[in-house]
């Protein structure tokens, strides 16, 4: 969409002296090729180091939509449950025809997400604005999928799981999950890391735009740089480990560190233990 994009651009350098209607008039635009899928914040690209590149001037649409909406009441069930948002960010509505389920319990979806034909959300649990989600994903209990990140398809966002977006800055790329991972409960993923395809991130597991990760298999610590993210190979399996603190009184005190390990690669028995999650579709 060239011509939304160019708009986008203009308007957000425009700053606070870009007409009003204008934006919100854009942004509304942006919003429903979200939802459909058309537009995304991040994109797939052969031609990019991590495969990924970012689309900038969706996140500052996103931005605009924010800062040139109203607080309103957006209270539901005639007043019972109280809630205050800006008037450009409704809930997302879906139809039966979808093909998605929302189960019953208090998961919200705002407009401008995508949600793919088979995907399940287990109450409660939220997605944010800007973020993908591919086919067949399942997203559980108390998870959250935050704004412009990318999940991708027959992806297991287990309960608690905290899969971080990155709205800002404009440039950097948010989180993302690739098809076929499997993000353990109360997993956090943060800052941008990028999880490739068929990797299994195990419970308890943090990983940030800045955590070092202890490849045991290949003999190799796999760093962040100021120009690439936290990339987890494909295939990989990353546990929650420890590390000793060797400096100051860190051995006095016997002192340890947190730090993620990939243990193994994905083999037949791991998939075997993933596919159980088949039989609650």
């Amino acid at each position: 969409m060239p011509d939304l994009q160019s708009q986008i651009q203009d308007l957000t350098a425009a700053g606070a002296s870009a007409d009003r209607d204008e934006v919100r008039a854009a942004f509304a635009r942006l919003r429903e090729a979200l939802s459909a899928g058309s537009v995304r914040a991040a994109e797939p690209d052969a031609s990019s180091p991590v495969g990924w590149r970012v689309n900038t001037w969706v996140k500052q649409g996103i931005l605009l939509g924010f800062k040139f909406g109203d607080n309103v009441d957006a209270s539901m069930d005639h007043g019972r449950w109280p809630f205050y948002d800006k008037d450009t960010l409704p809930l997302k509505r879906l139809s039966v025809g979808a093909g998605v389920r929302i189960v019953p319990g208090g998961s919200s979806v705002r407009d401008g997400a995508y949600i793919a034909p088979g995907v399940i959300c287990m109450p409660p649990m939220f997605v944010n604005i800007g973020a993908w989600i591919g086919e067949q994903t399942l997203i559980d209990s108390h998870a959250l999928v935050g704004s412009c990140a990318q999940i991708g398809a027959r992806v297991h966002v287990s309960a608690g799981a905290q899969i971080g977006g990155v709205i800002e800055p404009v440039g950097a790329l948010p989180v993302i999950v690739e098809d076929d991972a499997l993000v353990g409960g109360n997993t956090g993923i943060y800052e941008g890391a990028v999880v490739k395809a068929r990797a299994v991130v195990g419970a308890g597991t943090v990983l940030t735009g800045s955590t070092p990760v202890y490849d045991l298999v290949r003999g190799e610590i796999i760093r962040p740089t100021a120009d690439r993210p936290l990339v987890i190979p494909e295939g990989a399996v990353v546990v929650p480990g420890a590390r000793g603190v060797t400096a100051g009184k860190g051995p006095e005190w016997a002192l340890s560190l947190a730090t993620p390990v990939i243990v193994k690669y994905r083999d037949s028995r791991t998939d075997t233990r993933t596919e159980l999650e088949a039989w609650i579709r």
